[in-house]
């Protein structure tokens, strides 16, 4: 009997890697974000009278990044965790905190160097045994330092609809995302992430699910 079931699990195991291998093949994970989800309310940004714009482009931060992090998406980065001596993956693979960071360089926040500068300023604030600035920007837990010591900090109660704004910055245990513009029937937004090689589609549903989860919501000021 205990054979039969290791040789069933095997068996299932298989064909879950067959159909995995299918799917990466054909394209048919990490989907852009081009095709929006059916049940979602287009909202306005809420004017905080900040009307911060870091790059100077004549776009404000948020819709800038929420673009920024749209785009960086719709080019399909494979999912794989590597170090780059310069720092951004140039290869087309990346991780969660590569749609942070390159959502917010693309709006004028280098994170490479914000955090690099941040780690040299206050190293005790950081748990970095060793400094460098090609790898530690991508580290989500100095991602959640440096957003706690430089952005404004907001709820992280997801039923709180008007705080959650484009172009915010959600972080999870070991995950971070950006908040997106369009959200589900309940009026909740969606968030744009990268978490694995098998994800279906870059753009999730997800904040009321993984409200438990959720360690962090920041809005950059500039």
């Amino acid at each position: 009997m205990r054979h039969r079931v290791t040789a069933a699990l095997g068996g299932i195991l298989l064909l879950f890697t067959l159909v995995a291998a299918v799917l990466v093949a054909t394209g048919a994970v990490n989907m852009t974000s081009a095709e929006r989800p059916e049940h979602y309310m287009d909202i306005l940004f809420v004017d905080d009278g900040s009307h911060v714009d870091c790059d100077g482009d004549g776009i404000e931060d948020g819709q800038d990044i929420l673009g920024a992090a749209l785009a960086y998406v719709r080019t399909r980065p494979r999912y794989r965790s590597a170090y780059y001596a310069n720092g951004y993956p140039d290869d087309g693979f990346g991780v969660c905190a590569d749609v942070v960071a390159f959502a917010l360089r693309d709006a004028g926040y280098d994170l490479q160097r914000l955090i690099a500068d941040d780690i040299a300023a206050a190293p005790e604030a950081y748990d970095v045994e060793t400094p460098d600035a090609a790898i530690d920007f991508r580290r989500t837990g100095n991602q959640l330092v440096y957003f706690e010591r430089h952005a404004q900090r907001l709820t992280n109660n997801p039923e709180l609809l008007s705080s959650w704004q484009p172009g915010d910055i959600v972080m999870f245990e070991g995950h971070v995302g950006i908040v997106s513009d369009y959200r589900n029937s309940r009026g909740t937004p969606y968030v744009i992430h990268h978490q694995s090689a098998f994800q279906l589609r870059y753009e999730e549903d997800l904040l009321e699910s993984r409200c438990g989860d959720i360690v962090g919501h920041f809005r950059m000021a500039g």
